[in-house]
């Protein structure tokens, strides 16, 4: 089990404290200090979609200028921004094996995973 995202955000800290608190062993890659993979980015796009992993709620993506916004059109261009700007990324992603189990967390989700 591999847990993505960064170490100060909240959604990141909910989902990390579940899985503990719920004897779930995974390892914690951070975003900041490990760094985005355009292999990495480019399995989950096909797993789960840009619409689903691209963060249109954060600051980051508010401070974008409306021209690179209304560019997000398809896999290839949100990967692109998301390599440029790994904040970007909905955050926790959970992956097991290859297969993203989840995006952000939501307890009753995880709940339900089969780990």
């Amino acid at each position: 089990m591999k847990l993505y995202g960064i170490p100060n955000c909240g959604t990141v800290k909910k989902a990390r404290a579940w899985l503990d608190e719920h004897g779930v062993d995974y390892e914690f890659h951070d975003f900041k200090k490990q760094g985005v993979t355009e292999a990495m980015l480019s399995g989950w796009l096909r797993q789960v979609g840009w619409q689903k992993l691209l963060k249109k709620t954060g600051p980051t993506w508010g401070q974008l200028p409306e021209a690179i916004k209304a560019s997000i059109k398809d896999d290839t261009s949100a990967m692109g921004l998301m390599l440029d700007k790994p904040n970007v990324i909905k955050r926790p992603v959970l992956e097991h094996q290859g297969k993203v189990l989840a995006t952000g967390f939501n307890e009753t989700d995880y709940e339900n995973l089969d780990y």
